[in-house]
């Protein structure tokens, strides 16, 4: 078995909105967009060993240790005071994650899972680390008949997908606003990665979802209604469009005054994508 590794944040042993059924997630930490509406900033970066957070932690779970920040998840209470300290959007409260230990994590849960999900941060920018996962999953007796899938951001090339198209069962893929313009503000980069990642998935059957996350007065959906709409049809039937309500919660910067999205706007939303004969709508069964 593959001894790769990556730097996880994260994992929870068990989820339904990660994909169908009940899934492991995996969270792997680091990211290629700096969405100002990010809800999990902290994912962003990896620590550059700086030491601001250790000096602020209250309960000692940090210390530096031959320049590298040191996290003691005994001591460590989930105040969550680092992640507030650190100006990067990074979290010292990341592990070294090997192909070998995630197998053994999802062996100790297999009887009550449907398949496993990476997620982030941006799951692939570690890439080689899901191609040896899922490798090893498929290969193994116990694990097999998990479905594995990619939760991304679509900025991945296409050269990245294709090493990997064979190995995943699904992909679900952010679309954060239509016009370049748009992408380019609220996340840094331009939508044609994105576009890209979409319609190579889509051929490859590999598309599961594609979610749109609704901002009032900041996502450009509705000043372009019809082309979204025509894109969206074109795409496999089969594929699940989930409409996000944007909330603040952990989000920073300018964002965090921005208005949540409402019950009322999503569905008025949905409601114009319908009538333009989108269908396989999901929307949120929570707003907060």
């Amino acid at each position: 078995m593959s001894n790769r590794c990556a730097t996880l944040n994260k994992i929870i042993p068990f989820s339904c909105v990660d994909g169908p059924g009940n899934r492991q997630v995996f969270f792997l930490q680091g990211c290629n967009l700096r969405c100002l509406n990010c809800h999990n900033p902290y994912t962003m970066a990896l620590c550059d060993d700086c030491g601001d957070c250790v000096v602020t932690c209250p309960h000692e779970g940090l210390s530096l240790i031959d320049g590298k920040v040191v996290w003691d998840s005994d001591a460590c209470q989930l105040c969550d005071t680092c992640l507030q300290t650190c100006t990067k959007n990074a979290s010292p409260m990341t592990v070294s994650l090997s192909v070998n230990d995630a197998v053994n994590s999802l062996l100790k849960n297999v009887v009550f899972l449907n398949g496993v999900t990476i997620s982030g941060g941006e799951a692939t920018t570690q890439l080689p680390f899901i191609i040896d996962l899922f490798k090893a999953i498929k290969a193994s007796p116990e694990l097999k008949h998990l479905t594995c899938f990619i939760d991304s951001n679509g900025q991945l090339a296409a050269t990245g997908w294709n090493k990997v198209i064979d190995y995943t069962d699904g992909v679900m893929i952010d679309l954060k606003a239509w016009s370049d313009e748009c992408a380019l503000w609220l996340t840094g980069k331009d939508n044609q990665r994105v576009f890209e990642s979409i319609q190579l998935l889509a051929q490859a059957n590999k598309l599961y979802e594609l979610r749109l996350l609704y901002i009032p007065q900041q996502t450009d959906y509705e000043e372009h209604i019809d082309e979204l709409a025509d894109f969206l049809v074109k795409l496999p039937e089969n594929t699940r469009i989930k409409i996000n309500a944007f909330q603040q919660h952990g989000v920073k910067n300018e964002a965090a005054n921005w208005p949540a999205a409402t019950r009322e706007d999503v569905e008025t939303f949905a409601q114009a994508l319908q009538q333009r004969g989108v269908g396989e709508l999901h929307l949120p069964n929570v707003y907060l």
